[in-house]
Formats: structure tokens, sequence, C-alpha cells
């Protein structure tokens, strides 16, 4: 059977990046912003999963705090 994907192009991490790069410079900065707000509030979404599996009996106020905490940890001094 032959594969079900074939890839015309091979694509390496460094032209990925590259691309990417690329395409951030054509951005305004609101939608620079608005993707980086975005990664936040997706981290912020893994970090509670994270805190939910570590804590089971933590309430929503209680999963707020804690994620609040890590974040006060992670900042830079």
């Amino acid at each position: 059977m032959p594969p079900r994907f074939v890839y015309e192009e091979r694509v390496n991490a460094t032209s990925a990046l590259q691309k990417q790069i690329d395409r951030y410079r054509q951005m305004t900065g609101e939608e620079r912003l608005s993707i980086a707000l975005d990664l936040h509030e997706m981290s912020c979404d893994v970090a509670r999963e994270g805190i939910r599996h570590s804590h089971p009996g933590a309430d929503a106020a209680e999963v707020e705090r804690l994620l609040r905490r890590r974040l006060e940890l992670a900042r830079p001094s």
C-alpha cells in the first residue's frame, strides 16, 4: 500500500524557523500581540490542567491561586 502522505519538499527546522520569522515580520504589531496573548492563555490552560492533576480536590479559585503563584515564581527577579 502506498504511503498516505507524500511530501514533495522536506522542511528542516532551520528553514521552518526562518519562514515563521518572515511571516511574523509581515504581521502588524497588533497581530503579533494577539498571537502572544493567545499563546499565553494556552500555556495557562495547560498549567491549570497540570495543577488540577496534582491537586484533584482544588476548586477553581484554588487552581487560579496556584497558577498565579507559578507565574510569580517564574517571573525574572
